[in-house]
């Protein structure tokens, strides 16, 4: 319904709006020659704006940028700071440890403290900590191969868990192929990695029929092709068809732990078998776990008995540092709470209500997908099903326009797709803006139109 000139008109206004206003992250981009291509990791390249925003430093649900902008921050490190900006226990917690030690290669009585911690919020006996959420999945895939003598994982088409080599497959046109976006691919990952749409049983109930599948990595719902919601019945039908067939059901929520206290799982069910988290588990300190069950940890223990001595290829030296342990402490103990969730869901509903409003109120076919704290305003009119269907659904000109858009208004949502999250530190009057600029958008791309592309 919106005129795709109209898009490239108020796009082409909105850079020149955002050159305008941020002279110090320009001039920032311009002359960090240190780094590669001026930011210190690649994908703080992919934001919509034609410079990244510097950031001068963040608290609650705000950031700062060098330019003195104050933005309302819905992005939270792409969910790393989903419970808020360095929270006043995460912060006093940390400031403590840089005085202790950073990193011992031994255990503390504080990581006593948090497996405990981790097992009465995730309803999972025994955990491990790892550095990153890539890396977790990594081991967990090592792990589920080793313990089944089995190979191949099933993975779901348009997945995303980390920087894992294995989950780099993609159907297209129904045809499983090696995504092609992956640097440095030299390996054809096809005879291990069975890909299949998500939500559909019958693909899901024949690929594990061979028994041949040492297990399935999923989120219980898809949040990094869009976002793309189990149908009914579909994940106690994912439970029921590993249990038949002796695979493993790993589940990742590094994302969905903003569906409710516990994570997705535990929040909505089914149970896992092993289950990762990583980025808002130490609020932002790089840290990531997995837990499992009594059953899953037997097995891992008789299978590390039984291997020789030497590198197990699962872990790094800073795995479970003392940093990380405490970082992880911190927020179990004080600020990942029910209460924290409670002001989260309170919200999400009050931002999710006044974005379908702007919608109806303008009559786009568009749609707004959520679950918990999490929030997808999406540029189509029916919710996908899968990842073939959210892929065809994006719209990236008009997604960007979106974006910068709204950036240039003081509030910050995920650089992909338009998702928003809600910490519990959000507030009111924040929501209320993001749905006023939103209006004022869509007021203003339908107005472009109708003047011929001219604003």
């Amino acid at each position: 319904m919106i005129d795709r000139q109209a898009i490239s008109a108020i796009r082409d206004r909105e850079i020149a709006r955002f050159i305008a206003a941020n002279p110090k992250s320009k001039a920032h981009a311009e002359t960090a020659q240190g780094w590669f291509q001026g930011v210190p990791f690649h994908w703080m390249l992919d934001w919509s704006s034609p410079f990244p925003i510097v950031a001068q430093q963040a608290s609650g649900a705000t950031l700062t940028s060098i330019d003195g902008q104050v933005f309302d921050d819905f992005c939270l490190g792409d969910t790393a700071s989903m419970f808020g900006h360095s929270p006043e226990p995460l912060a006093k917690a940390i400031a403590a440890q840089a005085g202790q030690g950073l990193s011992y290669m031994l255990p503390t009585a504080k990581g006593a403290e948090l497996g405990a911690m981790l097992a009465e919020m995730f309803g999972l006996p025994q955990w491990q900590v790892t550095t990153t959420a890539s890396e977790a999945n990594r081991a967990v895939i090592r792990w589920c191969r080793g313990m089944t003598g089995r190979d191949k994982i099933l993975i779901f088409n348009g997945c995303y868990h980390g920087a894992v080599d294995d989950v780099f497959v993609d159907l297209r046109e129904g045809r499983a192929v090696n995504r092609p976006s992956l640097i440095g691919q030299v390996q054809d990952l096809l005879p291990t990695t069975v890909v299949i749409e998500f939500n559909d049983v019958d693909a899901l109930a024949a690929a594990l029929h061979g028994g041949d599948v040492a297990c399935v990595l999923a989120e219980p719902m898809m949040t990094n092709i869009g976002m793309v919601r189990d149908a009914p019945g579909f994940l106690t039908k994912l439970r029921q068809l590993c249990d038949e067939s002796g695979t493993i059901l790993v589940l990742d929520e590094t994302h969905t732990i903003s569906s409710g206290y516990g994570g997705h799982s535990n929040t909505h069910g089914p149970k896992p078998d092993i289950l990762v988290v990583g980025k808002s588990i130490g609020g932002g300190v790089p840290c990531a776990v997995y837990g499992f069950t009594a059953d899953i940890a037997e097995r891992m223990a008789a299978l590390n008995a039984s291997r020789p001595a030497g590198h197990s290829g699962i872990g790094t030296t800073l795995s479970a540092n003392a940093l990380a342990i405490t970082a992880m402490h911190a927020m179990l103990g004080q600020v990942i709470t029910r209460d924290a969730y409670n002001h989260m869901q309170s919200i999400t509903d009050r931002l999710v209500s006044q974005l379908k409003a702007v919608i109806a109120a303008h009559g786009v076919n568009w749609h707004v997908s959520h679950i918990g704290a999490r929030v997808e305003l999406v540029c189509s009119a029916n919710p996908p099903r899968n990842g073939t269907e959210a892929r065809a659904a994006m719209d990236h000109a008009l997604e960007s326009t979106i974006h910068l858009y709204l950036a240039n208004r003081g509030i910050l949502l995920a650089p992909f797709h338009n998702m928003m999250l809600v910490s519990p530190l959000t507030q009111t009057a924040q929501v209320d803006r993001l749905a006023a600029e939103l209006n004022n958008a869509l007021a203003e791309l339908l107005a472009c139109k109708n003047s011929g592309g001219r604003k």
